[in-house]
């Protein structure tokens, strides 16, 4: 054993678990895996981008913004309390507004009331207050939510308090919020114009995947239309291109077993014809008894052969009212003497072949009926998407390791005398609706045959 097959088990164990907790998070469908492949990296440079301005770019401004603002009222601070004459802290409070544009008032004697502190997105808080700590170095408070154009901060001073009304553009970064909506506006964009390119190259994937489910169910419903990318369209085409083939296909093998049947039935004819007119002695009749039997089966053997072969492809899929077909099997099988019951049996409409499944339901009652003396068929649900028709039976049933090889075309080990067709039909028919048939033990002590259709 070579060193890259002794390491391949090691591999898989390193990177299986990631691997396996990684697809836990991904979208399943094609459509959002691809959304996901377009919008993730974008959306991750946009962030990082975002990071950059706001940890950089924003910060710098923001901090330039509430340093000089802080140095501004801490140097008209140190002029009033230079100023011991009143009228000259007023003119420098005036002087104040008209070169810094900051608002000043002073309150002789108060104190200052402590305010809950709000913290804003941004930076903009969180300078402005180092800022006033640095330059200013007394009790202060930030109010931003007194004005929608001021910034009220209120400063203790020995002998009161002086109210600062600070200009919102002068701390307020509005490139923040211009960033961010144009991020956040080409990142909509973006999601629109990728899901709408998206949804219109997965239709096409969609179409084709309902066509193939359609077409495996005999739900022809004739060539799809290519569209969407290159590769989409290339698989549309081949698809009806193979569809085409199966159908040209099915529809010669139907005529060359149809003309088989019709060649093989004459000279049947002509045997029946011979033997019904040899003369009825008691020493011929024996014989021409057994020979009429034996043409007789062998009529009926070309019938399920041919019947086989040619799957009921040519019917056409319709609405059907599942109910009133087994309530017709049902009471054809009491006219020939069965002892028949049918239960469950709710109003059911699904678009099936309805002459193809009745034969398949036939099938399974006449196998039945044949051996056992009772037979009991029933309807219901399984589950929300799935219906279900049991035919069970009292009869002696079959092994368990043989219920899977019964259905083999030819395999007459269920019921020993018969073409061994009639369980390989009934299952072709039903697979053909995308359903299937299991066998199992019944209630009744025999065998319970088990169809299942999609809703």
């Amino acid at each position: 054993m070579s060193a890259r097959e002794r390491m391949a088990p090691i591999r898989r164990r390193i990177t299986g678990g990631p691997e396996r907790a990684l697809r836990k998070f991904l979208p399943r469908g094609l459509f959002a895996r691809s959304l996901l492949i377009i919008l993730l990296p974008v959306l991750l440079l946009e962030a990082v981008m975002l990071q950059v301005f706001y940890g950089s770019h924003l910060g710098i401004i923001s901090r330039r913004f509430a340093y000089s603002i802080g140095g501004e009222i801490a140097f008209s601070l140190d002029q009033i309390d230079r100023s011991p004459d009143a009228s000259m802290q007023w003119q420098i409070i005036d002087e104040v507004r008209q070169q810094f544009d900051l608002r000043m008032t002073f309150n002789p004697g108060a104190r200052l009331v402590p305010i809950r502190e709000v913290n804003l997105l941004g930076p903009m808080d969180d300078d402005l207050a180092k800022a006033l700590r640095e330059h200013v170095s007394l009790p202060f408070t930030m109010n931003w939510l007194a004005s929608p154009d001021y910034v009220l901060v209120s400063i203790q001073l020995h002998n009161g308090v002086v109210n600062v009304d600070i200009p919102r553009k002068r701390v307020w970064a509005g490139s923040l919020y211009i960033f961010a909506s144009w991020v956040g506006g080409t990142s909509i964009l973006l999601i629109v114009v990728a899901s709408l390119f998206l949804r219109i190259q997965v239709r096409g994937i969609h179409r084709l995947a309902r066509a193939a489910e359609g077409f495996g169910m005999g739900r022809d419903r004739g060539p799809i239309k290519p569209e969407g990318a290159r590769e989409v369209r290339r698989a549309a085409i081949a698809f009806n291109r193979m569809q085409e083939r199966i159908l040209r296909f099915l529809s010669q093998r139907t005529d060359m077993l149809a003309g088989v049947s019709h060649d093989l039935r004459t000279p049947l004819t002509r045997l029946r014809l011979t033997l019904a007119m040899l003369p009825q002695t008691p020493e011929l009749a024996p014989d021409v008894a057994d020979m009429t039997a034996d043409v007789e089966e062998m009529e009926r053997m070309i019938g399920g052969y041919l019947a086989f072969a040619r799957g009921e492809g040519e019917e056409k899929t319709v609405l059907t009212n599942l109910s009133a077909t087994l309530e017709e099997v049902v009471a054809a099988a009491r006219r020939s003497g069965a002892m028949i019951t049918l239960h469950g049996a709710p109003d059911l409409v699904l678009p099936l072949r309805a002459d193809a499944m009745r034969r398949a339901i036939t099938n399974l009652v006449d196998n039945a009926r044949r051996h056992a003396a009772h037979v009991a068929v029933g309807i219901g649900f399984r589950g929300e998407q799935t219906v279900e028709v049991t035919v069970d039976d009292d009869g002696p049933g079959i092994p368990r390791n043989r219920m899977e090889s019964v259905f083999r075309p030819f395999e007459s080990g269920a019921h020993p005398g018969g073409s061994g067709l009639g369980l390989t039909i009934a299952r072709d028919i039903v697979r053909a609706h995308g359903g299937d048939i299991v066998l199992s033990e019944s209630p009744l002590g025999g065998l319970r045959a088990t169809i299942r259709l999609p809703l």
